[in-house]
């Protein structure tokens, strides 16, 4: 019989006074017997002993076939069987030329077809054995999955191994998805949300894949075309590039022999990839409004820090920006904005903390113009009391316990297991990262957390963009903020919308 997948713990156990506590409290509410005998029964419940709970989440195999890290993991819970791909490479190491052809690639390597069958043989097959795939990508990589009953895993990987190996990139495919996105250009400046995100990338980030957006000139037929993208697709789509994950009710001897047989005619890559170019974050502070006629106007502000995925700073900061506006109903910028003064129904922090390169620090949120003013010298001044002075415990044991608690649910099932393993094998961080996590965040102090935002949080040099009417905003209060700057997006025309 084969063996089973353990079934995970729902929630981590804080602490075992925690839990003993909540059984002193059940005594109380028992029916005690008189006398003595009720004394030695409370006695007897209160000293019962907590043993803390473990998070033990199985551990993948890591196997070497044909010179490709696969990643196993048994789980005969039900007959299903799931296999991930993931390919090193994406648009962002790329010229901008090859922008279009790079965000096209994902999803014409599922609906262009492949080289012995047409587009819609493809969709006819996976519908007539009920196979699950998705395909997406970003700057760095393209990924590709696969869902399908144990008892046709042979024909299955054979087919999605065909679509991400041999694609066909059909024309009409090609052009229906250029006509799409062309639509989708024409349509993004009449979205302020979209809009806000849109500009406020290309304002920090410029001329580089982060701030890139599409435009009309990166969709010619000359830069999306199947020529185009069968090139990009030999310099990403290649056996070094590739890690694969296997989950389900599979042996290892089957799945390797299967993954030996489709990696059979998978071709080393002819070149390594172009590194990642790092970016020239814009980091001074300005007002930069987009007049746009709106009852609500959308807000962003954010400047670059330094703390990086892995490193020390790290896990202040996560519990610092859960506190701060990341964790919901409890975080100070949704107590303050909404619940006191009611300038929004929303607002929210943003930390990011890449691996290699500067991160932002920032929030985000939207309220009406008259309001945009009062709205964003609150958020500063909201950022300026969390540098000064340190979060209370019960601030930080809220969040801790938000983040550890909600922790198993990123290992509920097998397929999410080795998709984070995978993951942190192509960013380069240490095996034993998930323990080093959990460990680094219950570890927080108040007095770490006032630490990382005293050394990377600069209310004053907040860039800051605000799509809505500045006819009804306070121009003299936003000005004392910083240096206001009119933006002039062309809107789409009536036809588009």
């Amino acid at each position: 019989m084969s063996p089973r997948l353990p079934r995970l713990p729902r929630r981590l156990a804080t602490s075992a006074g925690a839990l003993g506590t909540v059984l002193a409290a059940v005594a109380l509410l028992l029916p005690h017997p008189a006398g003595a005998q009720g004394a030695d029964v409370r006695r007897a419940v209160e000293s019962l002993g907590v043993t803390p709970l473990r998070f033990d989440p199985p551990e993948p195999e890591h196997h070497r076939v044909s010179g490709v890290d696969v990643f196993y993991l048994e789980d005969a819970t039900v007959p299903l069987v799931n296999v991930i791909a993931y390919l090193k490479g994406g648009y962002a190491r790329f010229p901008r030329e090859l922008y279009g052809a790079g965000m096209a690639l994902p999803a014409l390597l599922r609906y262009g077809g492949t080289e012995a069958l047409a587009p819609d043989s493809v969709d006819k097959a996976l519908e007539f054995y009920a196979l699950q795939t998705s395909f997406g990508g970003g700057g760095e990589s393209v990924y590709s999955s696969l869902n399908t009953l144990s008892v046709h895993l042979d024909v299955a990987l054979r087919l999605w191994s065909s679509m991400l190996r041999t694609p066909g990139f059909d024309a009409g495919e090609v052009e229906v998805w250029r006509g799409r996105e062309l639509d989708a250009v024409r349509r993004r400046p009449d979205d302020p949300g979209r809009l806000a995100f849109t500009e406020f990338n290309r304002l920090l980030y410029g001329d580089h894949p982060v701030g890139w957006e599409m435009a009309a000139e990166d969709l010619t037929p000359e830069r999306v075309s199947p020529e185009r993208l069968r090139d990009l697709h030999r310099r990403i789509v290649c056996r070094d590039n590739l890690v694969l994950g296997i989950t389900g009710d599979v042996r290892w001897s089957r799945a390797r022999a299967l993954v030996a047989e489709i990696l059979a005619d998978w071709p080393p890559c002819a070149q390594e990839l172009p590194p990642s170019p790092a970016p020239s974050i814009r980091d001074e502070g300005g007002v930069f409004v987009i007049p746009r006629p709106l009852e609500q106007s959308v807000l962003v502000l954010a400047h670059p820090t330094d703390v990086h995925l892995g490193e020390v700073d790290y896990f202040p900061a996560q519990i610092g920006n859960s506190i701060l506006g990341g964790g919901g109903f409890s975080s100070r910028l949704l107590a303050r904005v909404r619940t006191e003064e009611g300038y929004a129904y929303s607002a929210a922090s943003l930390w990011t903390m890449p691996r290699k390169y500067q991160g932002l620090v920032g929030a985000i949120t939207r309220t009406r113009p008259e309001n945009a003013a009062p709205a964003l010298e609150l958020i500063l001044s909201i950022l300026e009391d969390v540098r000064r002075e340190p979060p209370s415990r019960e601030e930080v044991a809220v969040a801790v316990d938000r983040i550890a608690n909600g922790f198993v649910f990123n290992f509920e099932t097998a397929a999410q297991i080795v998709s984070r393993r995978i993951s942190f094998r192509v960013q380069e961080l240490p095996d034993d990262w998930l323990e080093q996590y959990l460990e680094g965040i219950q570890g927080v102090s108040p007095q770490a957390v006032r630490d990382v935002f005293r050394h990377h949080l600069r209310p004053g040099d907040m860039t800051v963009l605000i799509v809505g009417d500045p006819e009804r905003m306070d121009m003299e209060a936003l000005s004392a903020i910083g240096p206001v700057t009119l933006l002039e997006v062309e809107r789409s025309s009536p036809e588009a919308s």
